[in-house]
């Protein structure tokens, strides 16, 4: 394992068994067998490690669902839907910590901050899934809009996560129908609608018979 890898680990034991931070870089450097100057060639600090574990968590979500075998054979919408639930399991088995450190990212260094990572991964994975959606022409490639689908997406997510936290519900049961309904909801807003038909009649007038429209 690498010293990146265990020391992200013994930071989450820490967390769980103290529920907070270490005091001081030095106490945890110490603890684990380096020194403070070894700690910071890896970390700039613990705010730092919690900017990796969401990162990791959410790269480990998209290894998994990319292996399934039935992946090649997934739409766009499918992938999304595998993603959310994937890295929902994986919350869900760390709830504990993912608590401390949404709570704690509020309170130190604000969860865009928090979330900068896992976002980066979270939107290459989007990108790739949304334009092969629009090119088998599952999704419609709409001008100045197309470019925000991803974002979209990532507001869902957020969305999902946040309801997740209040959820009472037996296995979190009420979280997967949370998924289902907010990703099909927005996939439904990617597919093309009466809207797109409205605006290509449109065009077809203004090319067709000299009406100005106003678009």
């Amino acid at each position: 394992m690498e010293i990146k890898d265990s020391l992200q680990e013994a930071y989450i034991e820490h967390v769980l068994l103290h529920g907070e931070q270490p005091k001081t870089v030095y106490l945890f450097a110490r603890e684990n067998g380096i020194t403070e100057a070894e700690f910071y060639t890896h970390f700039g600090s613990f705010e730092s490690i919690d900017i990796r574990i969401w990162q990791s968590m959410m790269a480990e979500a998209i290894r998994e669902v990319k292996a399934q075998e039935v992946w090649p054979e997934y739409s766009s919408r499918e992938r999304a839907l595998s993603l959310f639930y994937g890295f929902m399991e994986l919350l869900k088995s760390r709830r504990s910590f993912v608590t401390f450190s949404l709570r704690n990212g509020k309170n130190r260094i604000g969860l865009s901050n928090l979330f900068e990572g896992m976002k980066q991964e979270f939107e290459l994975f989007s990108a790739d899934i949304i334009r092969e959606g629009i090119e088998s022409g599952e999704l419609t490639d709409r001008p100045f809009f197309s470019g925000k689908y991803k974002d979209a997406l990532w507001v869902q997510l957020g969305l999902v996560i946040n309801f997740w936290l209040k959820d009472t519900s037996a296995g979190f049961d009420k979280t997967d129908e949370a998924i289902e309904k907010g990703v099909n909801v927005t996939y439904n807003l990617f597919q093309r609608s009466p809207i797109d038909e409205l605006f290509e009649y449109g065009k077809f007038l203004a090319k067709n018979s000299g009406i100005k429209m106003p678009f």
